[in-house]
C-alpha cells in the first residue's frame, strides 16, 4: 500500500481512499471465490481501478492479469480461459463484445457501488504472488509469463536495483504515459506507488498535453517509448518553449530502439535526465545507462547489470565475440524463475545455455556495452545480405515531411527480399519517393535504400505508438504465396 495519490484528468484518489477501495475489493473478490494462486483480470484504460484491483488481488495471494484492450473478443476470451481468471473488471463498452462469460464481469460503471457493498477485508493480507503478464500477441497467441512467488529478501533485492534505475523516492510525481497493460509502464507505476510516490495518468499520449501536465503537476519522472520523443520533437519550437520542464529528473525509456539523433536532441532539450534499459517480461532488466554514459557511447543500451548475463549467439548457437552481431540471449539472476502459463515447454524454444532470447539482434563491444540492431523476425535478407530495418527507420524519421515510418522486407524473385518502407507524412507534407531517396543518399548505404515506398494517411499501431509491422508486411507475402 502507499500514501501517494493517483490522478486522471480532474479525478484524484488519495492514498487512504486507495487503501479502502483495495480492502473492499479484496472482500468482494473473495466472495467470488478468488483465493491464493487464482487470477483476477482487468480490461481497462489507464485508471485508478487498475491499482485497486492489483492491490486487492495481492491481499488474497492472487494474480492481477492485465488484458490488452486492443485485442479481439476471441483473444480476450482466450486470455481469460488460459489464466483461469475468476473475475473480470472492465469498461462496459469493452465488456459488451465479449458476450456471456463463464465468470463474473464487473462493469467499471458499477465499480463504486460494488465496492461500497463490501466491508473492508479484515484478515491479514497474504504475500502477493509473482507477476502474471501476457505478451502483446503481435506474433500469434498471447503468452502468459508467470513468475514464481519471491521471498521478501528477493523482493528487497529487486526493489533496490529498481530504485536506483528509476530514481525512486517518497513524494515523487510520475507520469504514466503508456497503457498499464504493458509490463514496463505497469512496473514503473507500481514501484512509484511502493516508494510513496504519486501518479498522473494519461488516458492516451498527446505530446503537448504531456508538456502541460509536467508543468502543472511538477512531474519529475516518467516512463516513455521512443516514438513519444519523436512526437515531442515534431512540436513547433514555440510550443516546446511554452512549458516549464525544469521539474523533470528521470525519464525512463525502453521497449524499442531509439534513434541516436532523436535521443541526442531530447537530451539537449531536457538535459541529462534520460535513462534507458534493455530487457523483457521474461528476462528482466539486463542493462541500463544514464544520459552521460550514453553520450560517451551513442547508441548503446548500457553495460551488463550486476547479476545479469548476456551472450550473443549465431544461428548455430556458437558464441560470438565483441562487435559480432547475433541473437541476444540474456537473463537477470535476481528474478524468480518464470514459465509460460499452461505451456511450460514453450520456454525451451527461447532458451539456450540457461539464457533466454526475445528475438533481438545485437552485439557487445569490447567494454561489454550492448548495442541493438533489430528484431530477428524483422531482419531483411536480400541477396544473402542482412539488412536491419531499425537503422533505415532511424534515418527515415529525420527526413523532412516524414511523421513516422516502418521498414520491412517484401518478396523479390531475384534477391529473395527487397526493402520496403511505409511512410506516414506530416500534415500538409508533399514529400514523395524521390525526396526520400535523395535524403537517404549519403546517409545509409545504397543497398539499404527502400526499393518500394508506400505513403499512408495513418500507420497501424498500438496506442503506445508501436507500429504493427505484421499488418503492413503480410499482404505482400500472402500475394506471393510464401512466408519467407
Amino acid at each position: 500500500m502507499t500514501d501517494g495519490w493517483v490522478r486522471l484528468d480532474d479525478s484524484i484518489v488519495d492514498g487512504a481512499e486507495m487503501a479502502d477501495r483495495a480492502a473492499r475489493a479484496a472482500t468482494g473478490f473473495a466472495g467470488l471465490g478468488v483465493g491464493p494462486g487464482d487470477a483476477v483480470a482487468w480490461l481497462l484504460y489507464n485508471d485508478a481501478a487498475v491499482f485497486t484491483i492489483t492491490d486487492a488481488a495481492g491481499m488474497l495471494g492472487a494474480y492481477a492479469v492485465p488484458v490488452n484492450w486492443h485485442l479481439a473478443p476471441d483473444e480476450v476470451r482466450y486470455i481469460l480461459a488460459d489464466s483461469g481468471a475468476k473475475a473480470l473488471v472492465g469498461h462496459p463498452h469493452l465488456l459488451a463484445p465479449l458476450g456471456d462469460l463463464e465468470i463474473p464481469a464487473i462493469p467499471l460503471s458499477d465499480w463504486p457501488d460494488w465496492l461500497a457493498g463490501h466491508a473492508p477485508w479484515a484478515e491479514a493480507p497474504l504475500d502477493p504472488p509473482g507477476s502474471m503478464m501476457y505478451t502483446s500477441g503481435t506474433t500469434g497467441r498471447p503468452k502468459g509469463v508467470r513468475r514464481q512467488p519471491a521471498t521478501q529478501a528477493q523482493r528487497d533485492t529487486v526493489a533496490a536495483f529498481l530504485a536506483e534505475i528509476y530514481g525512486l523516492h517518497p513524494g515523487m510525481v510520475s507520469a504514466v504515459t503508456a497503457p498499464l497493460y504493458h509490463a514496463a509502464p505497469n512496473n514503473h507505476a507500481m514501484m512509484t506507488r511502493l516508494a510513496g510516490g504519486h501518479l498522473v495518468l494519461m488516458g492516451r499520449f498527446d505530446a503537448e498535453r504531456f508538456l502541460a501536465l509536467v508543468q502543472e503537476h511538477r512531474i519529475g519522472h516518467a516512463f516513455m517509448a521512443p516514438i513519444m520523443f519523436v512526437r515531442l520533437l515534431k512540436l513547433p519550437e514555440a510550443v516546446r518553449a511554452r512549458y516549464d520542464l525544469s521539474s523533470l529528473r528521470r525519464v525512463i525509456h525502453a521497449g524499442a530502439p531509439c534513434a541516436p539523433d532523436v535521443k541526442r536532441a531530447m537530451i539537449e532539450w531536457w538535459g541529462p535526465v534520460l535513462v534507458e534499459y534493455y530487457g523483457s517480461t521474461e528476462t528482466g532488466m539486463v542493462t541500463w545507462c544514464d544520459s552521460e554514459e550514453w553520450l560517451r557511447r551513442p547508441g548503446t543500451v548500457g553495460p551488463v547489470m550486476r547479476n545479469a548475463e548476456i551472450v550473443i549467439f549465431d544461428e548455430d548457437k556458437r558464441r560470438l565475440g565483441p562487435g559480432e552481431t547475433g541473437e541476444i540471449y540474456c537473463l537477470h539472476r535476481d528474478l524468480t524463475p518464470f514459465t509460460y502459463h499452461n505451456d511450460p515447454e514453450k520456454r525451451a524454444g527461447v532458451e539456450h545455455a540457461g539464457l533466454v532470447t526475445n528475438g533481438d539482434m545485437g552485439y557487445l563491444d569490447e567494454a561489454g556495452y550492448l548495442f541493438l540492431n533489430d528484431r530477428r523476425r524483422d531482419m531483411i535478407i536480400s541477396g544473402g545480405v542482412n539488412i536491419y530495418p531499425a537503422e533505415i527507420e532511424a534515418a527515415l524519421i529525420e527526413c523532412p515531411g516524414v511523421s513516422d515510418c516502418a521498414v520491412f522486407g517484401v518478396p523479390d524473385e531475384e534477391y529473395g527480399e527487397r526493402v520496403a518502407a511505409a511512410i506516414e507524412r506530416e500534415p500538409g507534407s508533399d514529400t514523395d519517393e524521390a525526396a526520400v531517396s535523395a535524403f537517404l543518399t549519403g546517409r545509409i548505404a545504397g543497398y539499404k535504400h527502400p526499393r518500394l515506398v508506400v505513403f499512408h494517411n495513418s500507420l497501424p499501431r498500438e496506442d503506445t505508438g508501436k507500429i504493427f509491422k505484421r499488418k503492413l508486411r503480410e499482404p505482400y507475402w500472402e500475394a506471393a504465396g510464401r512466408r519467407i
